[in-house]
C-alpha cells in the first residue's frame, strides 16, 4: 500500500509536536523557580525605601518597674515603663567621669543651666556623684555633643532624647547603672 508523501510529513511532524510537548513538561518540573542571578537586572533603589532600624535590645537583668537603664559599654540609655517596655532607647556620649554600676536616683533636677564644661545645657538630670562631681543626662542648648571620654561627668545626648528623659525621669526614679 502506498502511502502518499503529504500524509506521511503530516503524521511526523504531529508525532515531533508530540514528542516536544512531553519534553517540555518534563523540563518545566525540574526548572528553577527564579530567574537566575545573572539574567536580571540588579533591583533598583527606592528613595523611599528605608533600612531597617537596629535593634538594641534592654540588657538582661536591668531591673523591674518604671527605670532608666544606662549602659556604660554600650553607650545607651533605655526609659522603661512600669510594665517592662522600653519607651524610648537613644546613644549617649559620655565623659570619662563614671558612675558606679547598680542601682542609683534621681536626686536633682534643672531645666536650664551651665555644664561643668561651660556649655549653656538642658533638662540636667543628676543621679550619681564621684568625688566631687555630680552625674547626670544634660543635652547641650546648641545641640553639640562632647567628644567620647572628654574629661566631664556629663552624659550628653540629643536635644529631643534629652527632653524626653527629662519628662520621664523625676525625682527619686531610679538608674540602673551597668557594664
Amino acid at each position: 500500500m502506498a502511502v502518499k508523501a503529504g500524509t506521511l510529513v503530516s503524521g511526523l511532524t504531529a508525532g515531533a509536536i508530540a514528542i516536544i510537548a512531553v519534553l517540555a513538561a518534563q523540563a518545566s518540573g525540574s526548572a528553577p523557580k527564579t530567574p537566575a542571578a545573572h539574567s536580571a537586572p540588579p533591583p533598583k533603589k527606592s528613595a523611599t525605601v528605608k533600612p531597617t532600624p537596629k535593634s538594641y535590645p534592654l540588657p538582661p537583668h536591668s531591673g523591674i518597674g518604671k527605670r532608666v537603664v544606662y549602659s556604660i559599654g554600650q553607650q545607651r540609655v533605655w526609659l522603661v515603663d512600669d510594665g517592662n517596655k522600653v519607651q524610648r532607647t537613644y546613644a549617649v556620649v559620655a565623659g570619662d567621669v563614671k558612675p558606679t554600676k547598680g542601682i542609683h536616683h534621681v536626686f536633682f533636677r534643672r531645666d536650664l543651666g551651665t555644664g561643668g564644661d561651660g556649655k549653656q545645657v538642658e533638662h540636667t538630670v543628676l543621679f550619681a556623684t564621684r568625688g566631687v562631681a555630680n552625674i547626670g543626662f544634660s543635652a547641650a542648648v546648641d545641640g553639640s555633643l562632647p567628644k567620647p571620654g572628654a574629661h566631664s561627668s556629663a552624659i550628653r545626648a540629643g536635644r529631643a532624647d534629652t527632653t524626653a528623659l527629662w519628662q520621664f525621669a523625676t525625682m527619686g526614679l531610679a538608674i540602673n547603672v551597668m557594664a
